[in-house]
């Protein structure tokens, strides 16, 4: 039996100083409060997230909540962007994007696409920090000796400094099934002191979920009551409110979307309940969000998986091991909320916040390998709201069922881009992550929930697939994973990876059918057993049948035909193993993302390769960074991802576990001991 405690424990994140790429956040999944040294947010610049043009700094010192969205004023269609493309099914209307994008950022041709692409954008709900009882701010330097541990077994947030060289504790917690923070303040000096609540309007910024310049185009209204209060919050179509509990203090309006608490007594104890729209709730204590919080973690640790690498020779251990736990805490208060997560989860906004369904995957696939499907369940069941949408769109394209948007908000509209409408990959998405869910929770609650879902998705992947002389092939036109192909969209065909993506998920369709007490659909398997063979050129795998065949940078996407996608009569072991050599040897390191890493990991453990598996997992790359909080980090702009986070758990639980039919620990080396409880095999 692993002791779960023990493992928590020696993860348990500590800082003395502040880190600017690694503050500590509390969250459940729907609501996150990222905090600086002192338990609150009151160092917001300290904690920058650069926007790509340089402009607009934003602060990872946020309050997210998975329903906080906000949108500008405007009018605009997907129609005032598409572009009609000629396709072996006829001429499709495609949502493109005559404007420039790039990584360093974009340039939209018209209001329209600028609009679109920025609108709803995720919102910095308030900014909760310590300022004096006159509500002036304190800089960094006023903060010494200070000591913060994030207790993981508790998820509380302890801080313990002197403030201005006055000794404050502060302990900060979330409540696992309601939107409310609370926070435990002592010190002798908290008379002196008080806690400045502050609202800013929504940004259209890449980095930045705050605008704080236009204080005239959104209200904060006060409703003050004894011990604490009611602010009503309008943005133009948005509105929420913040109850505030003030045991211990007193909360005043000082500007138009500016509050101060204020103490008489040297401990308080405040509770923030975050609630869309406005539905009047009173706060709960901040001993029942602490207890409720003291409650739940256990058992998330106790239950569920669990990996334990500590008996291990191999000197690397205690760093994946680090890596393993730290992203199981993230991932469950960044990536188990009711829509699918950013990819900088509830921390800042990248893509404004908006969600690419590609990465959906890599966010939660794991969580029903660790033992806790609940957790994928949660945003699995928003594609249902958006199928009469994606069923729309597959009807524009000349084909039955659900073709599913790749970047885009709770509504499930696309987002105008050369990249993202042509995608591919993320089609099968549904059909994986339902069958994960069937696995492990069982088959009729599976069948009943998300049948649906799988047999939409399957009939437009069933559809889209063109009968060609080699076989059933795809596009154009087409964007691989691997997006640096944006720019021959229009005659992309055939990526190795979406081939045997297509004819792995559609024989997983086609066997719901059968549990559905459905007749088998004979189109789905014509397309699963007659998907054309992907391009080998010099004997390896291409990245797709069509010039320039293989760019050696971004995504190597070729190798995750066989790994992230089990095997298939579409795939060569040998030819795949000498492909994952060729890449090991030429490829661009520096263009390649977190998820990358993980999956690389994964077709080396298909392939019986534990050594390469691990080196990949720990490849001392720029993107493969893992921080003190245990975020991976890949640059300025994008200071958390974390897919990167959700894609290491799933190769763990493959190289650990294995898969149906595979070796037993297939991913580990002999140096290293690998104790796991919890876990599935993958298919």
């Amino acid at each position: 039996m692993i002791d779960r405690r023990a493992l928590a424990a020696r993860h348990a994140v500590e800082a003395t100083r502040i880190l600017p790429e690694s503050p500590l956040s509390v969250g459940n999944g729907e609501l996150c409060f990222t905090a600086d040294l002192t338990g609150l947010q009151t160092f917001p610049g300290s904690y920058p997230v650069e926007d790509r043009t340089g402009t607009a700094p934003g602060t990872l010192l946020a309050t997210m909540a998975s329903w906080g969205w906000h949108s500008m004023p405007g009018s605009y269609r997907l129609a005032d962007t598409t572009i009609t493309y000629e396709t072996a099914l006829g001429p499709v209307p495609y949502v493109d994007m005559r404007g420039d994008l790039s990584g360093d950022g974009e340039n939209p041709a018209s209001a329209a696409e600028s609009w679109l692409r920025a609108n709803p954008h995720r919102l910095d709900l308030g900014r909760i920090g310590l300022a004096t009882a006159a509500g002036a701010p304190f800089a960094p330097g006023d903060v010494t000796d200070a000591r913060q541990r994030l207790d993981l077994w508790t998820g509380t947030l302890t801080s313990r400094y002197l403030l201005r060289g006055a000794p404050f504790h502060v302990v900060t917690a979330c409540h696992p099934d309601r939107d409310a923070i609370s926070v435990r303040l002592e010190s002798p000096a908290l008379a002196e002191t008080g806690v400045r609540l502050t609202f800013p309007y929504g940004s259209e910024a890449w980095g930045n979920a705050a605008d704080w310049t236009r204080p005239g185009e959104h209200t904060s209204r006060l409703l003050a009551r004894a011990g604490g209060g009611t602010v009503e919050r309008r943005l133009d179509g948005t509105a929420y409110q913040v109850s505030v509990r003030a045991a211990g203090g007193e909360l005043i309006a000082v500007g138009a979307h500016e509050f101060l608490i204020t103490f008489r007594e040297p401990v308080a104890e405040l509770t923030f309940a975050f609630l869309p729209g406005h539905a009047e709730a009173e706060p709960p204590s901040h001993e029942e969000v602490a207890g409720a919080s003291a409650r739940h973690w256990p058992r998330f640790w106790s239950t569920g998986g669990a990996v334990d690498l500590s008996g291990s020779r191999d000197g690397r251990a205690p760093e994946l091991e680090r890596r393993i736990v730290l992203s199981q805490y993230l991932t469950a208060i960044h990536c188990a909320g009711s829509t699918p997560p950013a990819e900088t989860g509830l921390m800042a906004n990248s893509w404004r916040g908006r969600f690419h369904l590609e990465m959906h995957w890599w966010h939660a696939a794991h969580f029903p390998l660790w033992g806790r499907p609940e957790l994928l369940e949660r945003s699995l069941s928003w594609y249902a709201a958006i199928q009469p949408l994606a069923r729309e769109t597959a009807r524009a394209q000349g084909c039955p069922g659900a073709r599913w948007p790749k970047q885009t908000g709770p509504d499930g509209r696309e987002s105008p881009s050369p990249i993202g409408p042509f995608l591919v990959w993320q089609q099968p998405h549904p059909i994986y992550l339902a069958e994960l869910v069937r696995r492990a929770a069982g088959t009729p609650r599976a069948l009943s929930l998300y049948g649906d879902l799988v047999l939409d998705t399957a009939a437009f992947m069933a559809a889209f697939a063109v009968k060609e002389p080699r076989g059933y092939g795809l596009g154009p036109p087409l964007v691989p994973a691997q997006e640096s192909y944006a720019d021959v969209r229009a005659e992309a065909a055939n990526p190795t990876f979406e081939l045997a993506y297509w004819s792995w998920a559609l024989r997983v369709a086609q066997r719901w059918r059968l549990l559905l007490g459905l007749p088998p659909e004979p189109r789905w398997t014509e397309v699963a057993e007659g998907m054309a063979r992907p391009l080998v050129r010099d004997g390896v795998y291409a990245a797709m049948d069509a010039p320039p065949y293989t760019v050696r940078d971004d995504h190597p996407s070729m190798l995750y035909a066989l790994g992230v996608v089990p095997p298939t009569p579409v795939i060569d072991a040998a030819t795949m193993r000498r492909t994952l050599d060729d890449v090991l040897d030429r490829w661009n390191w520096e263009s390649t993302w977190g998820w990358d890493y993980p999956a690389i990991a994964m077709t080396a453990t298909r392939l019986g390769e534990p050594d390469l598996a691990v080196a990949a997992l720990l490849r001392p790359e720029t993107k493969n960074t893992y921080l003190p909080n245990g975020h991976n980090r890949q640059s300025a702009t994008l200071p958390v991802y974390l897919p990167g986070n959700g894609g290491l758990l799933a190769a763990v639980a493959l190289m650990a576990r294995g898969w149906d039919g595979g070796p037993p620990t297939p991913g580990f080396p002999g140096s290293w001991t690998v104790h796991h409880e919890g876990l599935s095999p993958l298919p």
